[in-house]
C-alpha cells in the first residue's frame, strides 16, 4: 500500500492545519497584532530573543562535556554526498494519520515520549528530520515537539500561537502520498529539503522545508510567517527527485 500524506487540494478537515481557513485567518490576525504591538501577548509574552523554558515531560538530551551527542544517539555521519536514492532500510510508520518514513541509519533513531529524534548529521538525516518533525505537528503533542524540534525565534512564536488556535480533531487518513524528495541545498549547519507529494488525481506538488543543525540534532525552521514550509507548487517533471517508491 502506498504511504499517505496531506496536501493542499483537500477539504479543510483533511488538510494540514496550517492550510485551514481558520489558520489563514489567524495568520492575518497576527499580522494585524504585530502592527499594533500586541503580538507578544498572543505568543505568550515571548519575543525572538527571550529564553524558552523547557517543557514538562520528556526532553531531548544535550551535548556531553566533550561535545559529543547525547548517550545512545550515535549515527554514522560519513555519507555527506547528496542522496541519489532512498536508503534501503526505510520502513513506514503511521504518524498522526499518515504513513511517515523512518530509517535505521538516517533516523529518527530514538523515541523519548512523543519526540522522535536523533537524525544522522548528513543530507539524508536532514531529509528524514524534515519529514518526521513536520508530521508530528499534526498530533496532540505538537507543543512539546515545537519547544524542542523547531528553531527558536519569532517564526516559532507565530507558529505556536496559530497552532494553538486550531481545534484538535484527531488524525485524519488522507488520500495523497509521499512520492519522493530532493535536497536543494546542504551544509553541515542547514539544509533545504523539497518534498514531492502525489495527489489522488495523479498530479504532483512540492513544498520546501528548512532544517538547521543545533549541535545535537536537526531542527525544523519555521518561516517568518509561522508556516512550516514554502508555498505548494505543481510539479510537471519528476527529473531530479529521489523517489520513495515506483511511481
Amino acid at each position: 500500500m502506498r504511504p499517505r500524506y496531506a496536501s493542499g487540494d483537500e477539504p479543510d478537515e483533511e488538510r494540514p492545519f496550517w492550510q485551514h481557513r481558520r489558520w489563514q485567518l489567524s495568520a492575518a490576525f497576527l499580522a494585524l497584532a504585530l502592527c499594533t504591538g500586541t503580538v507578544a501577548a498572543l505568543s505568550g509574552g515571548r519575543d525572538a530573543n527571550s529564553s524558552v523554558s523547557a517543557p514538562a515531560g520528556p526532553v531531548i538530551g544535550m551535548l556531553g562535556p566533550d561535545g559529543s551527542r547525547p548517550q545512545d544517539c550515535r549515527t554514522d555521519d560519513s555519507a555527506q554526498r547528496l542522496p541519489s536514492e532512498a536508503p534501503r532500510d526505510i520502513t513506514w510508520r503511521p504518524l498522526n494519520g499518515a504513513q511517515t518514513p523512518l530509517s535505521a541509519s538516517a533516523g529518527p533513531l530514538k523515541t523519548t515520549g512523543p519526540l522522535l529524534w536523533c537524525f544522522a548529521h548528513t543530507p539524508m538525516g536532514a531529509v528524514m528530520a524534515a519529514h518526521t518533525i513536520s508530521r508530528q505537528m499534526s498530533g496532540p503533542d505538537w507543543q512539546a515537539v515545537s519547544e524542542q524540534q523547531l528553531v527558536p525565534g519569532l517564526g516559532r512564536d507565530y507558529f505556536d500561537a496559530m497552532r494553538a488556535s486550531m481545534p484538535e480533531t484527531g488524525p485524519v487518513q488522507t488520500v495523497n502520498a509521499l512520492a519522493g524528495f530532493l535536497v536543494l541545498r546542504y551544509s553541515p549547519s542547514t539544509a533545504t529539503v523539497r518534498v514531492l507529494v502525489r495527489q489522488a488525481n495523479v498530479l504532483y506538488v512540492s513544498l520546501d522545508y528548512i532544517v538547521d543543525w543545533n549541535g545535537v540534532d536537526w531542527q525544523l525552521r519555521p518561516l517568518n510567517s509561522g508556516g512550516l514550509y514554502s508555498r505548494v507548487n505543481p510539479v510537471v517533471s519528476l527529473v531530479g527527485f529521489v523517489l520513495w517508491n515506483e511511481v
